[in-house]
């Protein structure tokens, strides 16, 4: 589905930030009037509705956090875990409906909610931050999910101080204590993305922030409604009216990058230190014109699906590309690999090693060529809807394509800089190569093994 584009004016902020205090106004209007505030107790209802709402925000949270440590972004991360909190947490909520899991209420799942979404709101704010690197977003997942497990435990075993049978839903000093907090870090962070959004206009930002609102106002709402009352079940809606928004928001946008819009600057457009693989195979436009296509994709499928698992799952690269038999590897490509330049030789040996096995059983199938480069790129999200991609671009790739071109048969040659870095390998020099593109020739290496 293409993305679609908006024309962002100020009376359309304004009408979004009227629309958005709507809930507020109600809630107002509910407290003063309290005989509109009227009850409804329906436990199906609240079952389901907690339910729908968990279930959306953890697919948000699957999503976005598979795109940040995909892209190294650790806004997207933040965000992430954002989604995650709440979706742990609203789950342990619903079954605080009576008769679902329990018999009786349960002071630490119906508490679970505005522990969850206070505790979002700290993601939230640090989602509106730079931070560099997502090196430790992994363990800060596993933590969350930890503490929705201990959390989870205490409740049932009803551990001090979540050993009380039911928890009234007012402002009380629990509730406020964590409403607080949470309204005054959803409102900076909804703030700070509205400074991107200005610079940058994107329907995905506004899906974030219209979502802390929400989110924010739920949190007021919680503490001063009524248990089972309408101004109760006010602050359910505007939970899941924030998960819809964001999901709404994901699903327009095109299914390439689709959280690209939230993407820090240098994820964007940043400059990195890494190494980059260039594979293709040798006589390959010859074994095509003498093949039927359906043995060529035979044997590319053959190929690819024996080198690219070691070079991606053992040694840690990043498939930017793959184009006929031309393969592009990255690593470093998210600043957390120091020693890239190993990991890049290594990859390329085991690449050759892999393909040599298949080979060895199809002797007349063509044999990969492998060149490897190093030094400073430029990482950068290319293109619009429909195309967009996030790559690497600048000399340093091109040198690592054009000395693929150079490389042997079935072997593996990396450039000067790589070789620098890797000063324990075993090499042979192939010359000094004249690179088009390049005003001086490059002496390009035989890499033999990594020693």
């Amino acid at each position: 589905m293409p993305e679609r584009r908006f024309v962002y004016t100020p009376a359309m902020v304004g009408l979004t930030a009227l629309v958005l205090l709507v809930p507020l106004a109600g809630m107002l209007l509910l407290l003063r009037q309290p005989r509109f505030d009227v009850r409804w107790e329906h436990h199906p209802a609240h079952f389901w509705l907690v339910l729908i709402t968990a279930a959306l925000s953890a697919v948000l949270a699957y999503t976005t956090g598979a795109a940040a440590l995909r892209r190294g972004d650790a806004r997207v991360l933040f965000v992430s875990l954002a989604f995650l909190s709440a979706a742990g947490f609203l789950g342990l909520h619903a079954l605080a409906t009576p008769k679902v899991l329990l018999d009786t209420p349960n002071a630490g799942f119906t508490l679970a909610t505005p522990v969850g979404v206070a505790l979002a709101s700290v993601f939230a704010f640090l989602s509106s931050l730079t931070v560099s690197g997502v090196r430790w977003g992994r363990i800060l997942r596993i933590g969350l999910l930890v503490l929705i497990g201990l959390w989870a435990a205490a409740s049932v075993l009803r551990l001090p101080p979540l050993h009380g049978t039911s928890v009234p839903e007012v402002a009380d000093g629990i509730l406020a204590g964590l409403a607080v907090p949470a309204v005054l870090l959803y409102g900076v962070a909804a703030g700070r993305y509205l400074r991107t959004w200005w610079t940058r206009p994107s329907l995905m930002v506004l899906s974030m922030i219209s979502a802390f609102v929400l989110l924010g106002e739920a949190m007021v709402a919680l503490v001063f409604a009524r248990n089972w009352a309408l101004s109760w079940w006010e602050w359910h809606v505007l939970l899941l009216a924030a998960f819809v928004l964001v999901v709404t928001g994901v699903r327009i946008q095109w299914y390439e990058e689709r959280f690209a819009d939230l993407y820090q600057e240098d994820t964007v457009a940043g400059r990195r230190e890494l190494s980059v693989l260039f594979a293709d195979l040798q006589g390959f436009t010859t074994f095509s014109e003498n093949h039927d296509p359906a043995e060529v994709t035979a044997m590319l499928n053959t190929y690819f699906e024996v080198v690219v698992p070691p070079v991606v799952r053992r040694h840690g690269g990043d498939v930017d590309r793959i184009i006929g038999d031309a393969l592009m590897v990255t690593f470093n490509k998210r600043g957390d690999q120091p020693d890239h330049a190993r990991r890049v030789a290594a990859a390329g040996l085991a690449l050759q090693e892999a393909a040599s096995a298949v080979r060895a059983e199809h002797a007349n199938w063509p044999q990969f060529r492998v060149g490897i480069n190093s030094g400073v790129a430029s990482v950068s999200l290319l293109g619009t809807e429909g195309g967009r991609t996030h790559t690497v671009i600048g000399d340093t790739v091109n040198v690592a394509s054009r000395i693929e071109g150079k490389a042997p048969g079935g072997g593996v040659a990396i450039g000067p800089a790589t070789k620098a870095l890797l000063p324990q390998a075993r090499t042979e020099s192939l010359g000094l190569l004249s690179l088009k593109g390049k005003a001086e020739p490059v002496e390009v290496y035989h890499l033999l093994d990594l020693a």
